[in-house]
């Protein structure tokens, strides 16, 4: 049966960032649970990457399935203009009062993507409202923020997009100061990432009409870590010339890095945030995108042509919406902060006894999330070391998709803790075979 089903993926399915002429055959998976994935053949796999890092209370979490079934036979879609349920507005009540200060008016989609997408959008129109058009972005070299059109524009630089070169808009893009074990040249680094910010102000200040930024972590660039210090000064700055400020935590949000948000971890707040991915818990796709008072109130007005004329089928899902109510109910009932703290020590822990290794450097972690790159090989995404160690692991029952050189470890919050603590163990071993 195995060998039939996959003979019909590789005849009708297109995968997501896959080769179709060089990638070995996807595996086939019949079960998923807890912090484990199970093939057709009963072979086991650790999650390491907690499924593209949308999963963090574990696969099959009973809680919310019991929400997705209980709703589903009430509600189960509807559509969110002109219409209403009492799970959306109860889980946007809910965000408002854990999300930073301000951020008080969501609107749903249903991807990252999509959230960002309407971030850059949102930000754009407000100054068109405002009868102050402004026509410029800034983002991050290597930043990523989805793969709709605006989000690659303002991802250009991850170098996923050159195809579409010349369909894209084109921001300004300012270094992102990472950091790690050991960097003594981060103050540097992030001198130099202002020093561009200021140039760029002083220029066209004016014409900026929001700046987005992966908080603390920028995922798909390899998992690199800045300092919140950095931070702090940039977002002050552009707040201070009346720029939107946009934190994409589609990856961080949730937990992830060691907070509930990233912007946990500063003393600033943005004017707007993107949410997904863990939003249900990683089970159902839905997004959020949240706004500060000041930036829906633009789009208030008798005039239809000042409304924010845009929607998805599936928005605000009633079903994707009870699950993401049963996740952030078992944040309160599980004391998961505790299962991150204990992830957050595992990793170090984890990563000071790989830097023994030659091939190993620049160490980081924060909370959930830990990297490292290896040195001694080809670079950037799709380097063969990558894929060599991604189908070494697989062999030996670990889900690891390393980012070009760096290899990385993102685990739902319901691992066990000797299965983590073997893992560093197992790729010590086998970074020596190499």
């Amino acid at each position: 049966m195995s060998k039939n089903i996959l003979k019909k993926d590789k005849n009708f399915i297109w995968h997501p960032f896959t080769q179709l002429k060089t990638a070995p055959d996807p595996i086939l998976i019949k079960e998923a649970k807890d912090d484990t994935l199970i093939d057709i053949d009963g072979k086991k796999y650790i999650d390491l990457i907690s499924s593209w890092w949308v999963n963090i209370h574990g696969h099959g979490k009973k809680e919310i399935n019991d929400e997705i079934y209980k709703q589903a036979n009430t509600i189960d879609q509807i559509i969110f203009a002109g219409l209403t349920h009492e799970p959306a507005v109860t889980l946007a009540e809910k965000l408002v009062n854990i999300l930073p200060k301000g951020l008080k008016r969501v609107f749903y989609s249903d991807n990252g993507s999509t959230s960002v997408e309407i971030a850059l959008k949102v930000s754009y129109q407000y100054w068109f409202n405002k009868g102050k058009e402004r026509r410029k972005f800034i983002s991050f070299k290597g930043g990523y923020h989805g793969d709709t059109l605006g989000a690659m524009s303002v991802g250009y630089s991850t170098g996923f997009y050159k195809p579409f070169k010349n369909l894209t808009f084109k921001p300004d893009f300012i270094s992102y100061p990472d950091n790690w074990k050991g960097n003594n040249m981060i103050e540097v680094q992030e001198k130099k990432a202002l020093s561009e910010i200021d140039e760029i102000l002083k220029k066209e200040s004016d014409d900026i009409a929001a700046v987005i930024v992966e908080p603390m972590v920028q995922g798909a660039a390899g998992m690199k870590i800045c300092r919140p210090e950095f931070l702090n000064k940039i977002v002050k700055k552009f707040q201070e010339k009346k720029i939107i400020v946009i934190f994409d935590e589609v990856m961080t949000g949730f937990g992830r890095t060691g907070k509930m948000f990233a912007s946990e971890h500063l003393k600033v707040n943005p004017d707007i945030i993107c949410l997904a991915k863990s939003l249900t818990g990683g089970i159902l796709p839905l997004a959020a995108t949240v706004f500060k008072e000041y930036i829906h109130d633009a789009f208030v007005d008798l005039s239809i042509d000042k409304s924010f004329l845009h929607g998805h089928s599936f928005s605000a899902n009633s079903i994707a919406c009870s699950a993401a109510l049963a996740s952030l109910q078992i944040f309160e009932r599980e004391k998961t902060f505790l299962k991150i703290k204990r992830i957050e020590e595992i990793h170090k822990n984890g990563l000071e006894k790989l830097t023994n290794n030659e091939l190993v450097c620049r160490t980081r972690f924060l909370g959930t999330i830990a990297a490292f790159d290896i040195v001694g090989f080809d670079t950037g995404y799709g380097a063969k070391i990558g894929e060599t160690l991604k189908k070494v692991f697989l062999e030996k029952g670990y889900i690891i998709r390393p980012l070009g050189e760096t290899l990385y470890l993102m685990p739902p919050y319901c691992i066990q803790e000797h299965k983590l603590e073997n893992v560093y163990n197992i790729i010590n071993k086998e970074l020596k075979k190499i």
